[in-house]
């Protein structure tokens, strides 16, 4: 039986303020709507996951909030000097807690991302396309050659890494290639991808694409089948249960379903509900469901994740790498 892996987390939303307005984010809210999550909020969270038996803290953020005039007044508010110390101090606390961070922060200069290594089991940054597109024309962010440059970074710094791409979103079919092929260029020269995700574009109410058609399933399952001939074998590719029915995508060759929350909802996309794991496993029940850690069994073996989690992993791992099934905290 082919082995399908995912990793069971909670989702932090660290907050929700962000430079850029991609045509097809509800996540993003202005400063009057924006918040900072507080430590007690955070904790209750971290709590919860940690007797829920979660193994990973995914920690998501706008994209350089402080850019935006009138940050500095939520961090005050919160008692909080410096995000990214408090990024710290977040991973800190769920590391304590029996959780291992991966923390998306959108673009970040090198010494932040250093100072936020030691602390995460792995990181990610959503390529999305290397194309120019309409739904990033007010998205600095997602210049597709600072995007790059950042994946490269990591790689440099030898984080484990998650990345992906966005179908659906105007870009081509040769602007799907070119990104996979990007992806993979930059791992045969770093050799820290371990996934990538084949994310559809999910239209939401009120946004710019609310009423763009969602991509078909022969679409997506022909991108799945384009990155497995693309992508090195000891990439993932990894496509999302709650957005998309995964048994014709892992037939096309998926091998990895993200992360799934019995606590936290997905807050990139609010209105699609995690799937339950027995309910996944009845539906996948022709395939070996496992769950891993958030950083994959091949860069424990390297030691590639931050050394504050050292211990963690040690512990939640077991000898193949994946989620030990008995565990001691």
């Amino acid at each position: 039986m082919k082995t399908i892996t995912y990793s069971k987390n909670i989702f932090i939303p660290v907050t929700d303020l962000c430079r850029n307005r991609c045509g097809y984010c509800s996540f993003r809210k202005d400063l009057k709507e924006a918040h900072l999550i507080t430590r007690s909020h955070a904790l209750r969270l971290m709590e919860e996951g940690s007797i829920a038996g979660c193994s990973e803290a995914l920690l998501t953020m706008g994209e350089m909030p402080w850019t935006v005039p009138g940050f500095s007044r939520m961090l005050y508010s919160e008692k909080v000097s410096d995000l990214m110390d408090y990024l710290v101090e977040l991973s800190e606390l769920a590391i304590e807690l029996g959780l291992l961070p991966h923390t998306n922060a959108g673009l970040l200069d090198e010494d932040d991302l250093c100072r936020l290594q030691p602390y995460n089991a792995s990181m990610g940054l959503m390529l999305e396309t290397t194309a120019r597109v309409e739904a990033h024309a007010r998205s600095p962010g997602k210049d597709p050659g600072l995007r790059l440059q950042y994946i490269a970074l990591a790689g440099r710094l030898r984080i484990p890494f998650t990345t992906g791409i966005l179908v659906g979103i105007g870009e081509s079919w040769q602007d799907r290639l070119d990104s996979l092929q990007k992806i993979a260029q930059l791992h045969h020269e770093f050799g820290h991808i371990q996934e990538v995700i084949i994310q559809p574009l999910d239209p939401k109410m009120g946004t710019p694409s609310e009423l763009w058609p969602r991509p078909a399933m022969n679409e997506l399952c022909r991108t799945v089948e384009a990155a497995g001939k693309i992508l090195p074998q000891d990439v993932a590719i990894q496509v999302p249960p709650n957005l998309v029915q995964p048994l014709a995508l892992l037939s096309s060759g998926a091998s990895d379903l993200g992360g799934i929350s019995p606590v936290t909802p997905d807050h990139i996309n609010p209105h699609r509900p995690w799937p339950e794991e027995k309910a996944l496993e009845e539906k996948l029940k022709d395939y070996c469901l496992r769950e891993r850690l958030p950083v994959y069994p091949r860069f424990i073996s390297l030691g590639w994740h931050g050394s504050r989690t050292d211990r963690l992993v040690s512990r939640l791992a077991g000898s193949d790498g994946l989620r030990a099934k008995k565990y001691i905290f």
